[in-house]
């Protein structure tokens, strides 16, 4: 079933969108909530959390896209899950490390979100499409170096490289438009 027919089904109030939803979106929902929480019957629950959701935010939403709706739905609720289960405790998983890497990228101010979001979309438009897809999976999909290391045919240590060229690309891509 194509997307505008499941998204029309939630307006309808159908619980076929539900159903139609988990059977084309669940796996991939799934993986996003699996790589941020490490836990899969947490990530079930993500999974129902944000078929929910969407089944409250529809209407009045009407997603242009389908997939990218549900996944940042799902992210969100699993960091949300994710900060609640480790606010007292601070271990060595991957969220840790992607948040340590992160560090010297700016938190904006809430007015600034927006700029900064699209200065970040720029930047990853600007990178050849592999490193931007590997960007992605690191700091959006919490996948692990070795995993994506992986999935493209080559050694952690290149990834580990690319990314690290990258942060500091867009650190002074962002410096220099006066987020830092």
């Amino acid at each position: 079933m194509d997307d505008s027919r499941i998204i029309e089904l939630f307006w309808q109030r159908s619980e076929d969108a539900l159903t139609e939803c988990k059977r084309k979106f669940g796996g991939y929902c799934r993986i996003i909530a699996k790589n941020i929480l490490y836990n899969a019957e947490d990530a079930d629950e993500c999974v129902n959390d944000t078929l929910l959701r969407a089944w409250k935010a529809m209407p009045p939403e009407k997603p242009s896209r389908l997939k990218a709706f549900l996944g940042k739905i799902t992210r969100n609720l699993a960091l949300d899950r994710y900060e609640a289960a480790h606010s007292q405790k601070r271990g060595g998983g991957s969220m840790e490390a992607v948040l340590e890497e992160l560090a010297e990228i700016p938190a904006p101010e809430a007015t600034g979100v927006g700029e900064l979001v699209q200065s970040i979309n720029g930047f990853l438009r600007s990178e050849p499409t592999e490193n931007a897809d590997i960007f992605v999976k690191r700091y959006w999909y919490f996948h692990n170096v070795n995993e994506i290391a992986d999935e493209y045919g080559c050694k952690a240590n290149k990834v580990a490289s690319i990314l690290f060229r990258m942060r500091g690309r867009l650190k002074q891509k962002l410096e220099s438009e006066g987020f830092m």
